[in-house]
């Protein structure tokens, strides 16, 4: 249901109990850093951390299921109270399926931020589909909404 009217993006909004983000492309700007070690590093942004915690503190529950690992990230991730986060998935749409299990709620109270063609099932299903400007064109199409900035 790409193109939702302020007021239909309103109504479900308003359902939503839990944001499931994607990390690369969603909460970095997609590129790696990998030292001489082999060490890998990414650039977040603080004013993401901030929104989570904003969410957070409004009952709504954050999540984050990726495709690679990130001790990275599940260091920042732990700082920011992210209780589950699920890293080196293969399968997103069975991780976010047992997730609703888990946390009793119905895939409509979902809202799932993600960039890239491993992100498109979840975003056929959840209730609220999230993208970034860069994002794949398919993924595009299926988002119900677009941040517009580049930059975060």
């Amino acid at each position: 249901m790409p193109g939702l009217s302020n007021t239909e993006l309103a109504q479900r909004a308003a359902n939503i109990r839990l944001l499931i983000l994607d990390i690369d492309g969603v909460m970095t700007d997609g590129r790696l850093y990998i030292g001489p070690d082999g060490m890998e590093f990414k650039a977040v942004s603080v004013r993401d951390g901030h929104g989570i915690k904003m969410l957070q503190r409004e009952g709504i529950t954050v999540a984050v299921i990726s495709g690679r690992p990130s001790p990275a990230m599940e260091h920042r991730l732990a700082d920011l109270g992210v209780k589950h986060v699920f890293l080196a998935v293969k399968d997103k749409l069975a991780v976010f399926n047992q997730l609703l299990i888990e946390l009793g709620i119905t895939a409509d109270q979902s809202a799932f931020m993600g960039d890239d063609l491993p992100d498109l099932p979840v975003m056929e299903v959840c209730g609220l589909g999230l993208t970034v400007a860069d994002a794949a064109a398919e993924i595009l199409a299926a988002a119900d909404w677009r941040w517009t900035r580049r930059d975060s």
